[in-house]
């Protein structure tokens, strides 16, 4: 089920993005796509206040991944990784980073420009989906849980 959202805001998009957090457990995978400054990082920084993250959300442009460190809703340490895929060039370069230890681990994994990963994405996973909207802060937001059939094992 998609839901639809208008922000009118860099605050009302990270209420938001706290608001979606409730729906985030252990595992899961959100997918952030939207041009340049649409508010991609605003979402993450919203999800990560949401699990109390104790470092400063900054999108990770030039080092490719951060690492935050909250708290679940049972106060047990949790981390958030945080990918900013713009600048990669090939699959390669996300398979050197381990993306297969963090995006299928015990934690939350926030992905920007997760358009980037083609078929790497989990076959779960929540779709957020930036644009800008009709005022100079206002932004569209689409919100989906894709739950795409796992391929059939061969054998």
């Amino acid at each position: 089920m998609r839901t639809e959202h208008t922000t009118s805001s860099e605050e009302a998009t990270r209420a938001l993005a706290r608001s979606f957090a409730l729906q985030l457990n252990r595992g899961d995978v959100v997918a952030l796509q939207g041009e340049l400054g649409t508010g991609k990082t605003r979402f993450v920084k919203g999800i990560c206040e949401a699990f109390e993250a104790s470092r400063h959300v900054s999108s990770p442009s030039f080092v490719i991944l951060n690492r935050y460190e909250g708290r679940d809703r049972s106060h047990r340490p949790l981390y958030l990784y945080h990918l900013d895929l713009y600048r990669v060039k090939s699959v390669e370069e996300i398979y050197d980073l381990g993306f297969e230890e963090f995006a299928y681990g015990d934690n939350v994994t926030l992905i920007e420009w997760s358009e980037q990963l083609g078929g790497l994405l989990p076959s779960r996973r929540f779709e957020v989906q930036l644009s800008y909207g009709d005022a100079e802060d206002q932004r569209r937001i689409s919100i989906e849980l894709v739950e795409s059939p796992a391929p059939p094992v061969e054998g």
